[in-house]
């Protein structure tokens, strides 16, 4: 039986090829700050992403991208502030915020999950 961790590294794995796929380039993976981590951030066109993924092996909790609570969103968007902080991006760099969704072997990409202005 897999860990956790472990599903989520293989979950997130397929999810970098995925998105590679659609065109996408991945800036980073796995960013931690205190309090939290994001997934992956990747360039899609002119927006930088910060992407959420959630892995469902059945629906008896809900879809994956239900597991991203508004708490959930809150830590993403700090974690997308100082991400981008960090690394000097400008205020006017154009952000989303995006889940990907696994349910067993498929692959939903949801762009625009959630705003700035959630919370």
């Amino acid at each position: 039986m897999q860990n956790r961790r472990s599903l989520g590294t293989e979950k997130e794995k397929l999810a970098v090829r995925y998105l590679e796929e659609q065109g996408a380039t991945v800036l980073a993976k796995n960013f931690y700050f205190r309090g939290g981590e994001l997934d992956l951030i990747i360039k899609d066109g002119e927006y930088v992403c910060f992407v959420e993924v959630k892995y469902r092996k059945s629906m008896s909790f809900g879809t994956p991208e239900a597991a991203v609570t508004t708490a959930k969103q809150r830590k993403i968007i700090h974690g997308a502030r100082l991400f981008l902080y960090q690394n000097h991006y400008g205020s006017d760099t154009p952000c989303r915020f995006d889940v990907i969704s696994v349910y067993q072997e498929e692959i939903t990409w949801i762009k625009n999950a959630f705003e700035l202005n959630t919370w």
